[in-house]
């Protein structure tokens, strides 16, 4: 079988290593990248109704022609379905399908679906071998890369999940077309996230490029996913299940996440527009402990305004919760240890630092300055 050109990173991590595979049309080639991986040609197709009704009758037809059998669950999108009741619910629906153990489910879609998918494939049968082809710019660069799968709870957002590694994630950026304009912002912001982690010369490449990627430049969104790939990918298999370095990859989040529980999961913020929000937030919060330069803090917002992305908390629409709310929502975050919030801060652009000692004043004086109503 001929294969359309396509670039891959891989992920070392040993006997859970596997590659992503980006570049344009891989979609219809995706049963037989699928093939050599399965223990046996049976599948499981996870998608939701936007996904399934522009882009499932082309995967249907890559794992026909490759003899790959299959079953196809099909669920409302939105980070609503990223709830203990739905993932009950998919449970029950793929065992009434007779998936086992050698077969493999594939997490076709977003964020949502690759979470809820990844974590499912994670606990049914005690584990099951699943694949990600992401649908979004937002997965493409992150949520499908490093094995974090998981859940929202009332109490927070990813708070219930696992590592689970695909053994395969296959990046068609053909399906990015299909997306509005604000799922593509969303998504931009974890491309501008792990440029500010460790990467200045991408930033800069950023501020040169990024209206193009929006716009629909082909080569230049499969440039930025294989960078933001390679980037997560080597932060990944240095340390796999987040005990030291791989926090990093939550600069912006810890604030972001917060947001996103206080406006309950709606459409009135979307992940990545609470990310944007987060990475001012927290180069904010670096300027003023002495951290990070203030022309650098400056330099990150003016871009992402410049994106016509959200920038603040006054930006979200609605009325806001106050403070203390905010305050519980982080008090929550994953990465909080002996109840001390640990917040990924930075010393400047690509110059990501894991900070331990903020204290809940510091938080709180900053947060009400930054404008959450009371």
């Amino acid at each position: 079988m001929t294969f359309k050109p396509y670039q891959s990173v891989h992920v070392d991590l040993e006997p859970r290593s596997y590659d992503i595979l980006v570049g344009s049309g891989l979609l219809a080639d995706a049963g037989g990248h699928l093939q050599p991986l399965l223990k046996r040609p049976r599948t499981v197709v996870v998608t939701d109704r936007h996904v399934a009704d522009l882009h499932l009758k082309t995967l249907e037809k890559s794992l026909e022609d490759t003899n790959i059998s299959y079953h196809t669950i099909v669920l409302e999108p939105g980070e609503q379905t990223k709830t203990f009741a739905q993932l009950e619910a998919l449970l029950e629906t793929l065992l009434k399908t007779g998936v086992e153990r050698d077969d493999t489910i594939i997490a076709f879609g977003g964020g949502v679906i690759g979470d809820l998918t990844g974590f499912a494939a994670a606990i049914l049968r005690r584990g099951i071998h699943f694949a990600q082809i992401p649908t979004t710019l937002l997965a493409q660069v992150d949520s499908s890369v490093g094995g974090k799968t998981g859940i929202n709870t009332k109490q927070g957002k990813n708070l219930v999940g696992a590592f689970h590694q695909p053994r395969i994630v296959i990046s068609d950026t053909d399906l990015l077309a299909t997306l509005p304009a604000r799922e593509l912002a969303a998504g931009y912001a974890e491309i501008v996230k792990c440029a500010l982690i460790q990467d200045k010369a991408f930033f800069e490449w950023l501020e040169g490029n990024g209206a193009q990627i929006l716009s629909g430049n082909a080569d230049k969104r499969i440039y930025a996913v294989v960078k933001s790939c390679r980037a997560k990918a080597a932060i990944v298999a240095e340390d796999e299940r987040e005990s030291g370095k791989r926090a990093v990859l939550n600069l912006g989040h810890t604030f972001g996440h917060a947001l996103e529980a206080a406006t309950g999961y709606s459409d009135r913020l979307v992940h990545g527009e609470a990310v944007s929000i987060g990475l001012c937030l927290a180069f904010a919060l670096s300027q003023e402990l002495g951290l990070c330069p203030e022309e650098d803090a400056a330099r990150v917002k003016h871009h992402l305004t410049n994106m016509q992305m959200l920038t603040s908390i006054s930006d979200i629409p609605g009325n806001l919760v106050g403070t203390d709310e905010l305050l519980r929502h982080m008090a929550q975050d994953k990465k909080v240890v002996d109840g001390q919030t640990i917040l990924v801060l930075a010393r400047g652009i690509g110059q990501a630092v894991i900070k331990r000692d903020i204290s809940r004043q510091t938080l709180e004086t900053f947060l009400q300055r930054m404008g959450p109503k009371t």
